[in-house]
């Protein structure tokens, strides 16, 4: 089978840089933080009071009151960033074969406040069992797609990808692999995540996963620093519109870049922690490279994955640099979850946004926060630290890896 071309014809956000593509784009050019104190719930008793919020949020601006009853947050997210999505597309509904489009979005916790709400009201109950039958449907991962798909009438293929904070980059290779392989011609795909709430913080507090640089939040998320102590869990979405080239190129679609390969491997290692010489990492890449034809020497930008944890960002680095050799130090490398922190399962679609920013606008987005470089981590490497860069990029490469050992690597073309 001749495998087709896939490009990105449309892109939608709400994160805790901007509700927006304009407003996330601006930020990330900027180097603003999206952290502050946690205002979805009372933090005073928690080890990490901090958190990367969406802002402004007002459901009832997307959304009517019956809507919102059914739709768990990462849902209302998923919602808004992918209408974002197919309005930038432009589709003419009326003239599109459904059939042909598809949605796969991914979510690595999904409906965890649903959840835990529900059974909080039960363990407070008489004993009793009144649930909301709003309660599965609120919970489940796979329902953002399906709401996506009901409120376009999109008939083609339609699931989530679940891989922890790997899932949303999953899930973008999964679509390219379903336009191009001709399982459709159209698919929406992305990531939410809203997961700051009671669970998931007291969770990876317990893990000591999370920053408790509480007195400064806008610097709590530092990769490479040396004084990094731990990520800070974010919220929202990311959207993209994919489409066939040849089919994208007839309907006169304004096109950002192309997505021209994947790679996934597992680390087969630790249940949370990254094998310590980023062997699972060096597959992801290498299998990404060799799938899009590409040399390492064609890589301009990296958007690493880069937590701000003590033991995530050393590995990844020395993943970099073995698959990339002395190209390493010509190219740009830059965490954005410095800014907006990180989004779990949405991660992903987060950073390929980041990435369509630098092929189309030029620009590589900024690492911040970070004062003190680790000495363990080669300082002669382009971490674009402080302020964004001008580059032309060419080619962007993103990384993002979950627990259980799960990795997934996306590169992004210009046209």
């Amino acid at each position: 089978m001749t495998e087709r071309r896939v490009v990105v014809t449309g892109i939608g956000t709400i994160n805790p840089l901007g509700n927006n593509i304009e407003e996330f784009f601006s930020n990330l050019e900027k180097g603003v933080s999206g952290a502050g104190h946690i205002t979805r719930f009372d933090a005073e008793n928690f080890k990490t009071q901090i958190a990367c919020e969406v802002k402004n949020y007002d459901p009832s601006q997307y959304f009517d009151r019956k809507e919102v009853r059914k739709y768990d947050l990462f849902t209302q997210f998923a919602l808004v960033a992918a209408t974002q999505a197919v309005e930038d597309a432009a589709l003419d509904m009326d003239n599109i074969d459904k059939e042909q489009v598809g949605v796969i979005w991914s979510s690595g916790i999904g409906g965890l406040k649903s959840f835990f709400d529900e059974c909080v009201d039960w363990a407070a109950g008489s004993g009793i069992p009144r649930f909301s039958p709003f309660f599965i449907p609120r919970m489940i991962s796979d329902i953002a797609a399906g709401f996506i798909s009901m409120k376009y009438g999109f008939m083609g293929p339609n699931y989530c990808t679940v891989s922890a904070c790997a899932s949303s980059n999953h899930g973008l290779i999964s679509a390219f692999d379903a336009i191009r392989y001709g399982k459709a011609d159209m698919m929406v795909t992305g990531g939410s995540e809203a997961a700051v709430n009671i669970p998931a913080v007291g969770g990876f507090n317990s893990m000591q996963a999370l920053s408790t640089r509480n007195d400064d939040p806008q610097h709590a998320s530092r990769p490479f620093d040396k004084d990094r102590d731990g990520f800070v869990i974010g919220e929202g979405a990311g959207a993209l519109f994919l489409e066939e080239y040849e089919h994208a190129k007839a309907r006169g679609a304004k096109i950002y870049c192309e997505i021209v390969g994947g790679g996934a491997s597992a680390d087969a290692y630790h249940f949370t922690a990254p094998h310590p010489e980023g062997k699972g990492a060096i597959k992801a890449m290498k299998d990404a490279l060799k799938d899009a034809g590409i040399q390492p020497e064609n890589i301009d930008y990296i958007n690493v994955h880069g937590t701000s944890t003590p033991a995530g960002d050393l590995p990844e680095l020395k993943a970099v640099s073995e698959v990339f050799g002395s190209h390493v130090y010509d190219l740009n490398i830059s965490s954005t979850k410095s800014m907006t922190g990180h989004l779990l399962g949405a991660a992903g679609a987060v950073e390929a946004l980041a990435c369509v920013f630098a092929i189309t606008r030029g620009v590589v987005p900024p690492t911040i926060n970070c004062e003190n470089l680790d000495p363990n981590i080669d300082s002669k490497l382009n971490l674009t630290l402080g302020t964004a860069q001008q580059r032309e990029v060419k080619y962007a490469l993103s990384n993002t890896f979950g627990f259980g050992g799960h990795n997934s690597t996306v590169i992004f073309g210009k046209l």
